[in-house]
């Protein structure tokens, strides 16, 4: 067994909430709820794509691809303010090239307890009431 040592800047991660709520409703006010409500539904659904594909990557031979895919879901993580699935993103992003199999699989493993975290910290979703009209 050994030990592992957690750095300064992956505890500064760690602490980092998992969502911004605001981030959200600033989005609804520039598209609307139904707008906004999809767009994340999307990137629900890319990001998990996106999860997976990761785990299929070695950063020794497909270190180009992994940053390129980085950098996508840490924009998108950060439009909809997932902070720490956002930051992890960006160190994926400029890390790549140096990391061994054992540290990628680590930050892999962080960012899907980010997304797992994030996920539970959405709010309920609204739901739309709809009229029906009867014609007699």
């Amino acid at each position: 067994m050994f030990d592992v040592t957690v750095a300064p800047a992956q505890k500064a991660l760690d602490a980092e909430p998992a969502r911004e709520p605001r981030a959200y409703d600033a989005l609804v006010r520039e598209i609307g709820e139904d707008g906004a409500s999809e767009v994340r539904d999307v990137f629900w659904s890319e990001t998990c794509v996106r999860l997976q594909l990761f785990r299929t990557l070695s950063p020794l031979q497909h270190h180009a691809r992994i940053a390129r895919e980085a950098h996508s879901l840490k924009s998108a993580a950060g439009t909809f303010g997932y902070i720490r699935l956002a930051a992890l993103a960006l160190r994926l992003e400029k890390t790549t090239e140096g990391l061994g199999e054992t540290e990628f699989r680590v930050l892999l493993d962080r960012m899907d307890a980010a997304y797992a975290a994030a996920r539970a910290q959405e709010p309920p979703r609204k739901t739309r009431r709809t009229s029906t009209v009867w014609d007699f």
